[in-house]
């Protein structure tokens, strides 16, 4: 096969990605497979309203070879080419779940069993891997992304090995395997001369080193949060956020343990399936899971120490505001005492007009109210340096 001239990526979207408002969450994604797997007959294929129109792209290549061609639109003439290069190695490459007649044809044309290509279009799936055909894989991986929203969006990728070729799933146009896309087009990758095994292991790793990106998200945001609990001012509905990303660093690792499992169950095959040789690279890829399954249980910890650390703090700060309180009534206590003491109408005559000695005599002193008044201030001096004294004025 000539190699075919690449003028730009064939893989940009023909039109703007999808915006999030329009994925489906998790919790509405359970709450969809519930829905329909009530009473329906297995296999049924449940095409959402909102699914996207699916574009096709083939990439065929060897050690010596190389063509990208989009053929959204045109899947017989895919299926062709597929079928006239068997010598070459291919990656069909569907992305969107928006055309069920296309989706039921490819189902027979490549040999998928209807229970998976639901769990494909269901697009809710655990991470796992099935062997079909006697030396066939289905894999499933979620690809994560910690978006600007601050909140983690994950995405099903879906394999299929065959003799020659991989072919992958996914509901969205963008995905993070463009870096997988340019070692394809590099001469000297060893994609170009190793089986289409390893293509499979290639894309399972780059959904899992896309998972640390995600991790350094969270990490930074993690930081900001801390920092933002000792600021005066705090952001508004600060523990809503705590909350809401330890919710999502749980759900994180929940995407993480079955990668992990996947790729112990995968080492696990008959090298007559997995390859020795393909093995090595999965083991690699093993750690890989190991690592950012310590990094999620350790950022699940971080989070419930800043859940911890700003209820504390919050304690603190109503502490501080309860002293300040207390000082000025305690400052206030004896004045209205005294104040109080002088404002019983004890009158200095009697009704006879004679002199009541012990009726407050200090009440016709000339210069009673400036000793009064200096009285007042002598007890509010006096308390401020105990206050002082002891400590209770210095801001913690």
């Amino acid at each position: 096969m000539t190699p075919a001239p690449i003028q730009a990526d064939p893989f940009a979207a023909a039109e703007p990605p999808t915006p999030d408002n329009g994925r489906l969450t998790e919790r509405n994604a359970q709450r969809q497979a519930r829905q329909q797997t009530v009473g329906q007959r297995p296999g049924t294929l449940n095409i959402r309203a909102d699914a996207l129109t699916p574009r096709l792209f083939l990439v065929s290549y060897d050690e010596n070879n190389h063509a990208e061609t989009d053929y959204t639109g045109r899947y017989p003439e895919l299926l062709a080419a597929l079928q006239a290069a068997p010598q070459l190695k291919h990656w069909v490459d569907v992305r969107g779940y928006g055309d069920q007649p296309l989706l039921e044809q490819m189902m027979q044309d490549f040999g998928i069993h209807p229970l998976q290509m639901e769990d494909v279009v269901g697009d809710f799936q655990r991470a796992k891997v099935e062997v079909f055909d006697e030396n066939r894989l289905f894999l499933v991986s979620r690809m994560t992304e910690f978006t600007p929203a601050l909140e983690i969006d994950d995405d099903q990728l879906s394999l299929f090995t065959g003799p020659n070729y991989v072919l992958s799933f996914q509901d969205d146009y963008d995905d993070c395997l463009g870096a997988l896309r340019t070692r394809i087009r590099t001469n000297f990758s060893q994609l170009r001369r190793l089986p289409s095994a390893y293509l499979a292991y290639a894309l399972t790793d780059v959904v899992l080193d896309h998972y640390y990106p995600t991790m350094a998200a969270i990490g930074d945001h993690i930081d900001d949060l801390e920092e933002a609990i000792f600021q005066s001012q705090r952001p508004p509905r600060l523990l809503s956020q705590i909350l809401r990303l330890k919710k999502d660093v749980v759900r994180f690792r929940r995407l993480v343990y079955p990668e992990r499992d996947k790729i112990a169950e995968i080492l696990r095959l008959p090298d007559e399936i997995v390859p020795e040789n393909i093995k090595v690279y999965y083991r690699d890829c093993y750690d890989h899971a190991i690592q950012a399954l310590d990094l999620a249980e350790s950022y699940r910890d971080n989070i419930s120490s800043l859940t911890d650390l700003f209820l504390s703090d919050q304690s603190n700060r109503m502490n501080e505001v309860m002293k300040v309180l207390t000082i000025i009534s305690s400052i206030f206590i004896p004045l209205s005492f005294v104040v109080g003491l002088y404002g019983m109408n004890f009158q200095r005559e009697g009704p006879h007009g004679e002199v009541m000695p012990l009726n407050m005599p200090e009440l016709y002193q000339p210069h009673g109210y400036v000793v009064l008044v200096g009285v007042l201030v002598a007890i509010v001096v006096g308390q401020m340096v105990y206050f002082y004294r002891k400590g209770w004025l210095n801001s913690q």
